[in-house]
């Protein structure tokens, strides 16, 4: 009997910290996502105005920015497709 009273509050211990543990990743997750688009923006700001860093450290860089163009090709191509921009949200193919 005893050991069904302490059993309550670990399960409930053990799902609280996994929120948190879910909560964390995903705060994580939003930071990293965060912290490319602004690496994305300090490399491509000449597109938009923003002084460009030099040239040969944005061509060093300009691999790790694959993902990015990908995006940034892709946007380019639907922004006039509203329906296609939505599809490319939902991760369709």
């Amino acid at each position: 009997m005893f050991k069904k009273i302490l059993a309550f509050p670990r399960k409930l211990i053990g799902y609280i910290t996994e929120i948190n543990r879910t909560k964390a990743t995903d705060m994580m997750s939003f930071e990293v996502n965060e912290m490319e688009n602004l690496f994305a923006i300090l490399l491509f700001g000449s597109f938009m105005g923003l002084p460009a860093p030099p040239a040969a450290m944005a061509i060093e860089l300009l691999p790790y920015m694959e993902n990015e163009l990908r995006l940034m090709v892709s946007r380019a191509d639907f922004a006039q497709d509203a329906i296609a921009s939505v599809m490319d949200i939902l991760h369709v193919d």
